[in-house]
C-alpha cells in the first residue's frame, strides 16, 4: 500500500513539474526572481502533496531564527526532501549541486533556470573556486545560498564528515551561516522510492556570525550545533 501512495505522489509531483516547467521554460525572458516566484510552486505542491498521499507533515522548529537578508544555509543531507522542503521554509534560495543533476530530463531544465552552483566533483580545486566565486555573488543578489557540506546524503541517524566550503563563502561574503537539522531520512530514506507516513522535524538554529573566527572553528561550531539538534529531534520523534 505503501508503494502505491509513493507513485501517486511520484506521478503527481511529476506532472506539477513538467507543467511549472513549461511555464518557466515560455517565460525564460523573466528575471529570475520571476522564474524562482514560478518553479519554487513545485516545491509547495510536493510537500502539500506529500500530506495528502503519504500523511507526511512538517514541523519546523526556530523559523524566527530565518535571518532577514541572504546568507549562508548549513543543512544535513540525508533524503531528497531537504532540496524540497527547504524552498518552503527560507526566501529566495540557491544550491552547490553537481553537474549530472542538469541531465535530468525536465528536473534538470528546472534547475538550469535558476542558476545553482554547478561543479565537477572530480575537480576538487577548480570546484572550491567557483562555489567561493559564485557564493558570494548569488548573496549580494539577495540569494541564499544551500549548502550540504557532507556532500552526499547520509544513512538517518548518521552525519558525514563536515566540508568547509560554507563556512568559507559565508566569511568571503560576509554573513552569517543559518544551522539547520533535520530527521526527513525517517520518512524519505536515502534511495529509497517508498516513503513512510509521519513528521519531518526541521530545526532551524540561531544564526553564527562568521566574524573573527576561522574556517575551522566556524565548521565545529556548526557540526557541534547540529549533533545536538539531531539528539534534540531524536528525543522530540520518540517521545
Amino acid at each position: 500500500m505503501l508503494f502505491l501512495k509513493s507513485l501517486l505522489y511520484f506521478l503527481g509531483a511529476s506532472l506539477a513539474l513538467i507543467i511549472l516547467v513549461t511555464i518557466a521554460l515560455l517565460l525564460f525572458f523573466l528575471p529570475l526572481k520571476m522564474r524562482y516566484k514560478i518553479l519554487v510552486n513545485w516545491a509547495k505542491f510536493c510537500i502539500f502533496w506529500l500530506r495528502i498521499t503519504l500523511n507526511i507533515k512538517l514541523k519546523v522548529i526556530g523559523i524566527e531564527n530565518i535571518p532577514k537578508t541572504s546568507c549562508v544555509i548549513i543543512c544535513n543531507h540525508q533524503s531528497t526532501w531537504e532540496v524540497i522542503g527547504l524552498q518552503t521554509i527560507f526566501p529566495q534560495q540557491t544550491w552547490v549541486l553537481k553537474r549530472e543533476l542538469l541531465l535530468i530530463p525536465v528536473f534538470g531544465w528546472g534547475l538550469a533556470m535558476l542558476k545553482p552552483i554547478v561543479i565537477n566533483r572530480g575537480k576538487k580545486l577548480e570546484a572550491l573556486k567557483k562555489i567561493l566565486k559564485q557564493g558570494t555573488a548569488r548573496i549580494a543578489d539577495g540569494i541564499f545560498v544551500v549548502i550540504f557540506p557532507e556532500g552526499t546524503r547520509q544513512p538517518y541517524g548518521q552525519l558525514g564528515d563536515y566540508q568547509k566550503g560554507g563556512v568559507s563563502i559565508a566569511k568571503k561574503a560576509g554573513v552569517c551561516i543559518s544551522p539547520v537539522y533535520h530527521n526527513a531520512g525517517r520518512v524519505w530514506p536515502k534511495g529509497n522510492f517508498t516513503k513512510y507516513p509521519g513528521t519531518v522535524t526541521v530545526i532551524i538554529g540561531a544564526p553564527i556570525s562568521s566574524a573573527e573566527k576561522s574556517a575551522n572553528e566556524l565548521i565545529k561550531e556548526v557540526k557541534d550545533w547540529t549533533e545536538k539538534a539531531a539528539k534534540s529531534i531524536k528525543n522530540i520523534a520518540e517521545s
